[in-house]
């Protein structure tokens, strides 16, 4: 099995320490792939090994925006960011998918896991997490 769960890439930990992602200004894609694909914590950067196909899907995925909010609870301040949620039109199956940042070395920030192949016959839709301080795609508190 390829996928294992989802992840946050340990070139994001690294990247956010050293300031090299800034998902304010940065541009980032999401990216489909097939079962065939080892992506996990350790994916450093955008491959092509294992991309899914079909449909209007083309390699290197879809620009997906990111967003950045602050909220403070009763244990503290949580930042989060959370990305918009990319389609495609035709029949494509996929079992997860990477999100990356465009641009020098496209470092990998996450890696999602759909559980199983995901197929699509007219729309694949990457619904994204809802946009709050608990169930956003990445949280730091």
């Amino acid at each position: 099995m390829a996928f294992t769960g989802n992840f946050s890439c340990n070139t994001l930990r690294v990247a956010m320490t050293t300031g090299t992602i800034n998902f304010a200004t940065d541009s980032f894609k999401l990216a489909l792939y097939t079962n065939s694909a080892t992506l996990d914590e350790t994916t450093s950067t955008y491959t092509s090994v294992g991309e899914t196909s079909g449909g209007n899907y083309v390699a290197t995925g879809q620009a997906v925006t990111a967003t950045v909010n602050y909220a403070t609870t009763t244990t503290g301040s949580i930042a989060y960011v959370t990305f918009s949620s990319p389609a495609w039109t035709g029949a494509i199956t996929a079992r997860g998918a990477l999100i990356y940042k465009v641009g020098g070395t496209s470092p990998a920030i996450c890696v999602l896991d759909f559980g199983n192949d995901k197929t699509s016959k007219s729309t694949f839709t990457v619904t994204m997490p809802t946009d709050t301080s608990t169930s956003a795609l990445i949280r730091l508190s």
